[in-house]
């Protein structure tokens, strides 16, 4: 500094002599000369104090930026897939026997029990026949205890024996098989349930195994299936904890991996895990599921933000850190090896520890070897 202090007082004993005038005194004179020479003087004198506030104002060259010390934490990614809610009891009920549909005996929304009749078919005299048999069924049996006495009497031959048990034995299935066709005219419940659907109108005709009546399903056993990428086999097994978050709901809750499927399907290298649907939540068959697997566990990760990574044209992953010279810090990049991301932060392998103080704010506009100033510190 006292070296430009020296030049000013140089200049000014040059330009003014031994006696020293003062800037009004020289104006007025009136004598351009001078005023030039003075002119000269103060113009030299402005550019060196300038150039002194460029060298020692250090603080206005500063960057300014804030820094943040990397705490190693407990860092959980996670493989995000789509599952569906499904039933295994859901099924359409179709009648085992052709004839008109006589009556429908359930609404849809209705609880029922398992074998609750839904709906009855005409039987087509059925019961009429029934009656008939069970007629010629008893006097079968009639016919065969009064022989069954008289052979046990030694009385007739075997042949009419044989005859009136084989006559009886017939007349008694024919009947047990026609109450079994009956039983087909009613369409029960195979289980308990709600009737989501009535699908055929009472009065169709309705056929054997084609004609669909009504849709039954079981809401208190379902399951969430999802298939997930063989590269995850390792991570993924029975008794594992999943996030689950329902979108249609806006339900977030935590469910258990209850099978893990054994087969890859060729097709898209995928395998099937199943989970159940934890109590509580309202879940519809075919209702999307985001699932969220943990596939990476870190006791002690560094994580930073993924916007202040950069990268060179060699593809390598660099930040920069404040490293303290002295009085002052300076900007200095550090080159780093990263692993999984989540959300907004990433994790860094190597290239920093808990001491580093990592530029965040300004960490886009600062350069290698730039004086900066730390805000937050």
């Amino acid at each position: 500094m006292k070296k430009f202090i020296y030049t000013i007082l140089a200049i000014t004993a040059v330009a003014c002599g031994s006696k020293e005038k003062s800037i009004n005194d020289i104006i007025a004179e009136g004598d351009i000369k001078q005023i030039k020479e003075q002119r000269s003087v103060v113009v030299a004198n402005l550019k060196l104090l300038d150039d002194a506030l460029v060298e020692l104002d250090t603080i206005k060259k500063l960057a300014l930026v804030s820094t943040h010390k990397p705490v190693p934490t407990l860092f959980n990614h996670f493989v995000e897939i789509q599952g569906n809610v499904e039933t295994k009891q859901n099924l359409i009920l179709y009648p085992e026997m052709g004839g008109q549909l006589k009556s429908i005996l359930v609404k849809e929304g209705q609880k029922v029990t398992k074998g609750q009749v839904l709906a009855i078919i005409d039987d087509s005299g059925l019961k009429e026949q029934i009656a008939q048999t069970e007629a010629s069924a008893a006097l079968a049996k009639t016919t065969f205890e009064r022989q069954e006495r008289l052979w046990a009497q030694k009385i007739g031959s075997e042949i009419q024996f044989l005859q009136a048990k084989t006559t009886y034995e017939a007349q008694s299935k024919a009947v047990e098989q026609l109450k079994v066709q009956l039983s087909k005219t009613n369409v029960t419940a195979p289980f308990a349930g709600v009737i989501d659907d009535i699908i055929t109108e009472a009065g169709s005709f309705v056929a054997p195994g084609q004609t669909p009546i009504t849709r039954l399903i079981n809401l208190n056993n379902m399951t969430i299936s999802a298939e997930i990428p063989e590269t995850f086999v390792r991570f993924v097994d029975e008794g594992k904890k999943v996030k689950a978050f329902f979108p249609v709901l806006d339900k977030e809750t935590e469910t258990v991996i209850t099978q893990a499927g054994n087969f890859i399907n060729p097709n898209n290298r995928k395998f099937k895990i199943e989970m159940e649907v934890p109590k509580g939540i309202n879940a519809k068959p075919n209702m999307t599921v985001r699932l969220l697997v943990n596939d990476y566990k870190s006791e002690n990760a560094i994580l930073i933000p993924q916007s202040i990574l950069s990268e060179n044209e060699k593809n390598e992953e660099y930040v920069y850190v404040a490293v303290k010279e002295g009085n002052n810090y300076v900007a200095h990049k550090n080159f780093v090896k990263t692993g999984k991301t989540d959300k907004n932060d990433i994790e860094v392998l190597e290239g920093l520890t808990a001491d580093s103080l990592v530029i965040i704010e300004g960490a886009r506009t600062i350069r290698e070897g730039q004086h900066v100033k730390i805000l937050n510190k």
